[in-house]
């Protein structure tokens, strides 16, 4: 699982990279958020934690790493792309929109503290 983060986690910063480039080239800089978020949660974020299960891969047999790897990866692009059409389309009010925003970061915060509770319980200093 640790070399699927870190994949998943360049196809992040490709994106976020184009995002950046796109809003330099442009002058138009509403992306912002969206840009920062996918390098951070996205590229920065996921590349540490596949880095943490390559080195320590007792952590990600855990039942909770399959659960914050999910919670992670389907969180962070329903949020993405939610922020990224409100952003565009200006319409900052849109239920669903909102609500998939919500949603999506709900899921990628309750996904970090699986991640973090898998490390802080199952990480043994024989391990590390």
């Amino acid at each position: 699982m640790g070399t699927t983060l870190i994949k998943i986690s360049v196809v992040y910063f490709m994106i976020g990279v184009s995002i950046g480039y796109y809003m330099s080239t442009s002058h138009q800089y509403n992306l912002t958020g969206v840009h920062v978020h996918i390098n951070l949660l996205g590229w920065t974020a996921l590349t540490l934690i596949g880095l943490i299960y390559v080195l320590f891969p007792e952590l990600e047999k855990k039942a909770l790493a399959k659960i914050h790897f999910w919670l992670h990866n389907i969180g962070l692009p329903l949020m993405m792309i939610s922020l990224f059409v409100m952003l565009q389309t200006g319409n900052m009010t849109s239920t669903p929109l909102v609500i998939g925003t919500a949603v999506g970061g709900t899921l990628v915060l309750i996904g970090v503290f699986v991640f973090a509770f898998n490390v802080l319980v199952n990480l043994k200093k024989s391990e590390a």
